[in-house]
């Protein structure tokens, strides 16, 4: 394994968080979640939760973008 291996095993794990934590439908814990909220009476709209993914989504690009 060398370097450049390193890059591109770098750029999916961080694909497959931001998938789970930008949007409700990234990750299908995430629908389950909303579903549950809904029934439980806290719907929770695919914006809202969006726009709070994006205040976790954005720090963990900048923090992951100098390893890649």
């Amino acid at each position: 394994m060398g370097p450049g291996d390193l890059v591109g095993t770098g750029a999916l794990a961080l694909g497959a968080d931001l998938g789970g934590n930008a949007t409700a439908v990234g990750a299908s814990a995430n629908v389950v979640v909303l579903g549950l909220a809904a029934r439980n009476g806290t719907p929770i709209s695919f914006w809202k939760f969006t726009r709070y993914g994006a205040i976790v989504a954005g720090p963990s690009v900048l923090l992951a973008a100098p390893y890649l």
